[in-house]
């Protein structure tokens, strides 16, 4: 009686000590975030100074919206307003000197052309950025496609001869 009584208690001990919680695991660290954890607050960084040249940049791939290559600061875009149709509205581009947004801004998400800008499409800040000078935040080894191509036709033409 005594050794089967010893038994459950050992059983029963060693049921205890397997129950035991699992030592917390340590925080999470995203490399955007830096050395702040999950759930604490990172402090942003501070805002760069746009590029006002004017000069458009090219795409890195083919569905990249294009970005804003002048200061956007104080511009009304709401539903009441949008200070860039006032520029790149087909209307008034011609006397803007500003490029027209593209065709599809008119189509809806049926494919049917509208007469005004698409709701979907209006608040222009949802897809475009101004250009800035930054340093990026993470290593990037993007290549386009077009580059791509160039070194497989010169690593082909390589082999050919």
């Amino acid at each position: 009686m005594k050794l089967v009584l010893a038994a459950l208690l050992c059983a029963l001990g060693a049921a205890l000590v397997s129950a035991a919680p699992p030592p917390p695991p340590a925080p999470f660290v995203d490399a955007m975030r830096g050395a702040v954890p999950i759930p604490d607050e990172a402090k942003p960084p501070l805002l760069g100074n746009p590029d006002n040249k004017d000069l458009r940049r090219t795409r890195a791939y083919s569905m990249q919206p294009p970005t804003i290559p002048h200061k956007t600061d104080g511009y009304q875009i709401d539903l009441n307003a949008n200070r860039c149709l006032f520029c790149h509205s087909r209307a008034r581009a011609e006397e803007a000197q500003a490029i027209p947004i593209g065709v599809t801004h008119y189509m809806d998400r049926d494919g049917n052309v509208r007469a005004d800008v698409s709701p979907r499409r209006y608040f222009c800040e949802q897809c475009h950025v101004v250009q800035m000078e930054l340093k990026p935040l993470v290593a990037n080894t993007f290549e386009d496609v077009d580059t791509v191509m160039q070194r497989e036709a010169a690593k082909a033409q390589a082999t050919k001869k």
